[in-house]
């Protein structure tokens, strides 16, 4: 199965990409939406990217993605599965477009239909589901024009320096004639 939809192609992480990867992880201003709370060593990016490597989402209950434009290769995100559920058949996903001049350009509405076409048709996942902070309008609109459906609000779930803020449980089924 090719990972490849009209602007981006999904591609497993590889040992150069742990510089960027110890960029973006380490910037503070996207911590509130990726859950990180502290910083991430070299070390630590190069031990992700060689578990991700040893392993598969059956064995490490995650699954990162780079994401790629093209027909030009420039890194622009990156898409995770993860708390992937072997039982039930569901993962959580999450998804990343760093530079705020890629944002806007449909690269990350065409990585959540490539990856949910593979989550569907190569893993025979049932669903994906995602946590979006409440005022994140950006992220709503993606997830639910790609058939998200809000499932439930966790009331004051996050901490902010100016109080708690909601965040809203979105959930897809990928049945086969999605």
């Amino acid at each position: 199965m090719n990972l490849e939809g009209r602007t981006v192609r999904l591609r497993a992480v590889e040992p150069a990409d742990a510089e960027i990867l110890y960029a973006w992880e380490n910037d503070t201003s996207i911590w509130s939406v990726s859950g990180t709370t502290e910083p991430f060593s070299r070390a630590q990016m190069e031990a992700f990217i060689a578990a991700q490597q040893q392993g598969d989402l059956f064995r490490t209950g995650q699954l990162r993605l780079m994401i790629e434009t093209h027909p030009e290769v420039r890194i622009v995100g990156i898409v995770d599965l993860f708390e992937f559920d072997p039982i039930n058949l569901r993962a959580g996903i999450g998804i990343l477009i760093y530079h705020k001049d890629d944002r806007g350009q449909g690269y990350a509405a065409d990585a959540l239909e490539v990856l949910c076409r593979y989550a569907r048709e190569q893993l025979q996942l049932h669903q994906l589901w995602c946590d979006v902070g409440a005022d994140n309008e950006a992220s709503l609109r993606l997830f639910r024009k790609a058939g998200f459906r809000e499932v439930g609000v966790k009331r004051q779930w996050q901490r902010t320096p100016t109080g708690y803020r909601d965040e809203i449980l979105l959930q897809r089924l990928l049945e086969k004639h999605a």
